[in-house]
């Protein structure tokens, strides 16, 4: 049997990564599908400000406050049935969203979504844990999964705006249900089961623990990005931290729990988490100021900018299946801390960009922080799984991406937060002093405001404060590219100081996912008739 298990992957179990890229890939779409629905949505349902924010970050909220509980459950009570039950949730709630025919439906359709997505999400990389037992080809997997999670982020808006051309707005949910039928179709064919056969009773409070204290602090994080740190914000971070180690504490004391301590004894797990968590803060804290870069001073539509902004995927799609080869022949230490220094050369270099700088300069660096940093995810995801038991997994893939959506929040709070500094201050002796002081106020805020205000202006004064908001802009995301670049510097030595060394296995496992580890086997697997049964199968998977 163990000699079965670690035969390499055939046909089968490829075909079999592509079902799992398929809800991989619109989870990650939905985060960004609204984008350009907004407008849409707000004339046929007439929102309040406040439920026009609900119908956007619901999503999010939901998807990050449940991966640590999906991922625990999944262990328990098998993976697959976990994935195709939530992706049946998914396609139910994909077309609830689309007739939506109130603003209230439609935020509940938007809580299920995000329920349902974080059903699917840890679950996708458990599996391929489970699905390749061989280190290389599972390094290959992991890096292409990698790369369809960042690539749906990038593919939501412009799959929007191309819909929105000629359909009608509920068709950006749409496109998630025929993927989800033939996930059901194709999922019990081609995915092996898979659940830690002696674990122990599900905890809720643990549950309720885990949503309690990752929602508040998202909250407050993504509050803060917006509004400064107010004392709402503040307050429910410091809520969410506080609760975040009552339930790190009951970890402790349950005899199984939901996220096992011992995971963060294995070497390179904890550190591959942080690293993760850093890479992901400097992609997602620059995303919004490449996007407002190409509408708001280049002055391209929203589906034009999203175009553009899909050209450095044509590079980055490399990245991460480039990085897992080469972390075959080197300690992936060095790997990561190589895709670490890529970033911070593209970071760097986008410290030089002004107002003529040429197009293909700025595409062509920001497909080098890209690149650099879905090499760092995609080892680092690797790491996570790899050191993992195997009846860990889905726990494991939980943290790593609860760290991801962390990461994100803080990227676009603490960077956001530095740029939007660096412009407030610019802006505010630059204006001219005709400007009324409404306007002056607004413009002197963001450059969407900017902007907003010169609509009402004179051609004169209105050139003047595009100008004057622009370069204020540039300033601001030059201050935030060399902050990006040193602290990926600081991550590249922080890789070879916590990751070096590190053999997949270490600690944990066997280092080959050969054999599920103690305490954990294959479902069908519980008698000595079904393990015979499950080595056949095996085979045939060949």
């Amino acid at each position: 049997m163990a000699e079965t298990v670690r035969a390499k992957a055939g046909k089968r179990e490829w075909i079999a990564l592509g079902v799992l890229l398929l809800a991989c890939l619109l989870v990650s779409m939905d985060v960004s599908v609204l984008y350009f629905a907004v407008p849409f949505i707000s004339r046929e349902l007439e929102p309040t400000s406040l439920q026009q924010l609900w119908i956007f970050d619901i999503y999010g909220f939901m998807l990050a406050g449940l991966l640590i509980t999906m991922g625990s459950l999944g262990d328990r009570i098998g993976r697959r049935r976990l994935l195709l039950s939530g992706a049946a949730a998914f396609g139910a709630a994909s077309i609830a969203a689309a007739y939506s025919g109130s603003a209230e439906m439609l935020i509940v359709s938007r809580a299920v979504l995000g329920v349902a997505g974080a059903t699917l999400m840890p679950s996708t990389l458990a599996l391929i844990r489970n699905i390749f037992r061989d280190e290389g080809q599972r390094g290959t997997a992991v890096s292409i999964w990698s790369a369809a999670l960042v690539g749906g982020v990038a593919l939501g808006p412009v799959l929007s705006g191309l819909l929105l051309e000629r359909f009608w707005w509920g068709s950006v949910f749409l496109i998630n249900v025929p993927a989800m039928v033939l996930l059901l179709v194709l999922g019990p064919i081609l995915l092996p089961e898979f659940r830690a056969s002696r674990s122990g009773r599900f905890d809720l409070f643990s549950a309720v623990l885990s949503l309690a204290a990752v929602l508040p602090v998202i909250y407050g994080i993504k509050e803060t990005a917006k509004y400064g740190p107010e004392p709402g914000a503040v307050l429910s971070m410091v809520v969410g931290l506080i609760l975040a180690v009552v339930f790190v504490r009951r970890q402790r004391r349950l005899t199984d729990p939901m996220i096992d301590p011992t995971l963060f004894r294995a070497r390179g797990f904890g550190g591959a988490l942080l690293l993760n968590l850093v890479g992901m803060a400097a992609m997602v804290g620059l995303a919004i100021f490449l996007t407002q870069y190409l509408q708001s001073v280049l002055g391209m539509s929203p589906l034009e900018a999203a175009l553009w902004s899909l050209l450095p995927s044509l590079v980055v799609g490399g990245a991460a299946p480039t990085a897992a080869a080469f972390a075959r022949r080197v300690d992936r230490a060095y790997v990561i801390a190589a895709g670490f220094t890529l970033a911070a050369v593209g970071f760097i270099a986008m410290t030089f960009v002004e107002m003529g700088t040429p197009l293909w300069y700025v595409l062509l660096f920001n497909a080098f922080y890209s690149a650099g940093l879905v090499a760092v995810s995609s080892l680092n995801s690797d790491l996570v799984v790899g050191v993992a038991p195997p009846e860990r997994a889905g726990s494991a893939s939980a943290l790593l991406e609860s760290g991801s959506e962390l990461g994100g929040a803080l990227g676009m709070a603490v960077l956001g937060s530095i740029g939007t500094a660096v412009y407030t201050r610019g802006m505010a002796d630059a204006l001219p002093s005709g400007l009324p002081e409404r306007a002056a106020d607004v413009a002197g805020e963001t450059l969407a405001g900017a902007v907003a205000v010169a609509d009402g202006l004179s051609p004169a004064l209105a050139e003047t404060v595009l100008h004057t908001a622009r370069e204020a802009f540039l300033d601001g995301m030059n201050v935030v590219t060399a902050v990006a670049g040193g602290l990926m510097l600081a991550a590249a030595v922080l890789a070879v100081v916590l990751v070096r060394g590190v053999r997949l296995g270490d600690g944990h496992g066997d280092g080959t996912g050969g054999e599920p580890s103690e305490g954990a086997e294959w479902a069908e697997a519980e008698s000595p008739a079904a393990r015979r049964t499950a080595a056949r199968r095996a085979e045939s998977f060949q």
